[in-house]
């Protein structure tokens, strides 16, 4: 079944009008990056912020096509699903290196839309949340790990009736209010970083160009259908979207789906019920329930199918029923819009960076699992430290190795199953079910 990629509720919201041409000469520059999401938005910015500025980025469509404009916006912290999946690559101090790290996304992000004005309607205020004791208790190891790590913000454990303070759903036993996240319009963030990294510091993005080829070699060479790049350095951003054209990194991820809907403009009375803190929210399970307010009193939901991997034939309804098991007093409103699209996984639930093998000028990074609108701003620029001359944390995520996924392009929904129901095993044992 096909689903429209492009109406969601961030087209429909977005306050910047930029259009950027079409890639149709020959252009020689530091850096070609190919994709137009946040990694290679992020990835561009970090080194303009580092003085390489003759860069260019290519998008096949337009920017945020992919999974940058459509995502449930969650300001969140962590990355990856699970760290002891990579204990054995990164080992025990290396998984704390990267444990430090998870806290970093938000800050970064906060210091960036600072930086650059960016409207992008950040709101703080994370909850996660938990429905049973099993959970409950899960959330106070959490409480500790987080402020273990992050002594700026308020982290705190809330549970029966006190929990109704900043959610209005008797769905939940337990929750952990954390004031370092909260959500952001993804895409006015994605469109405010290419903003300023055209008119602050000169970098050329270009729209509606596929790359049809790419020749490797100490200058990399990138064509599309009416011009091309020349390069020192070349980085790979298209995540779900790769399909063959590099094929080392296709066969590394496999593409699972994840669906939102939108409703329609809320009172201020339902909105105050719905969330008293205007904040973003996610259970624990292996795969979660997401949603948030938006600026305009709506409810933005988001999930995806917790076993089975399909794509439901009517979005609207499927979502809906979901989002009336958490909220059943919404039972009367309007959904405005659904929409959904794919996702790049890995088999360890971790992002991956790097470079092609046997190739030191091809970087990539790719594969963040449903979690990248806030792990990504970390991955990004520890990637930027790696393509100008490395570093102690580069080093240690690169090493993480990728695995093939055999058989995906035959078997993608069987495969995304059995590796469903193999996180949601691992998820009882991880006190998340």
């Amino acid at each position: 079944m096909h689903i429209d990629e492009t109406a969601t509720y961030y087209t429909a919201t977005k306050k910047y009008n930029l259009n950027f041409p079409s890639l149709e000469n020959d252009i020689d520059v530091d850096v070609v990056i190919i994709g137009g999401g946040f990694s290679g938005i992020h990835t561009a910015l970090e080194l303009a912020e580092k003085g390489i500025t003759n860069t260019a980025v290519l998008e096949a469509r337009y920017l945020g096509f992919g999974g940058s404009g459509r995502n449930g916006g969650q300001v969140m912290a962590g990355i990856g699903h699970d760290l002891d999946k990579i204990k054995s690559a990164v080992g025990e101090e290396g998984v704390k290196t990267i444990l430090a790290l998870s806290e970093l996304g938000p800050q970064i992000m906060r210091e960036r839309i600072a930086r650059y004005q960016i409207d992008a309607d950040f709101q703080t205020g994370y909850v996660y949340l938990g429905f049973n004791p099993r959970q409950s208790k899960t959330l106070r190891q959490w409480e500790g790990l987080f402020t273990s790590l992050n002594t700026r913000d308020d982290i705190h454990y809330l549970e029966g009736e006190a929990l109704q303070s900043v959610i209005g759903s008797r769905a939940y036993q337990s929750g952990l209010v954390h004031m370092g996240g909260g959500h952001v319009h993804s895409l006015n963030l994605l469109l405010g970083e290419a903003q300023a990294l055209t008119t602050r510091y000169g970098g050329r993005i270009f729209e509606h160009s596929p790359v049809v080829e790419v020749s490797y070699g100490d200058r990399i060479r990138v064509r599309t259908a009416k011009g091309s790049v020349t390069a020192s350095k070349l980085v790979w951003c298209c995540d779900g979207f790769i399909n063959h054209l590099e094929p080392e990194l296709h066969r590394s991820t496999i593409n699972t789906y994840a669906f939102q809907l939108m409703t329609e403009p809320l009172s201020d009375e339902l909105i105050a019920r719905i969330s008293p803190i205007r904040g973003a929210y996610s259970d624990i399970r292996p795969i979660i329930d997401y949603y948030r307010v938006t600026r305009e009193n709506r409810l933005l939901f988001g999930a995806a199918t917790p076993l089975v991997d399909y794509i439901p034939g009517d979005l609207k309804a499927w979502n809906r029923r979901r989002m009336l098991k958490i909220f059943p007093y919404l039972d009367k409103v309007k959904i405005d819009l659904a929409w959904g699209g794919p996702m790049a996984s890995t088999r360890n639930l971790f992002p991956q960076i790097g470079t092609l093998p046997g190739r030191d000028n091809a970087f990539f990074v790719q594969g963040y699992c449903g979690f990248g609108v806030t792990p990504s701003q970390i991955i990004c620029k520890v990637l930027a430290e790696g393509i100008t001359g490395g570093s102690e944390r580069y080093r240690l995520i690169s090493s993480v190795p990728r695995q093939s996924l055999n058989g995906k392009d035959n078997f993608r929904a069987l495969l995304c199953t059995l590796g469903k129901a193999m996180h949601q095993t691992a998820g009882y044992w991880q006190g998340r079910r």
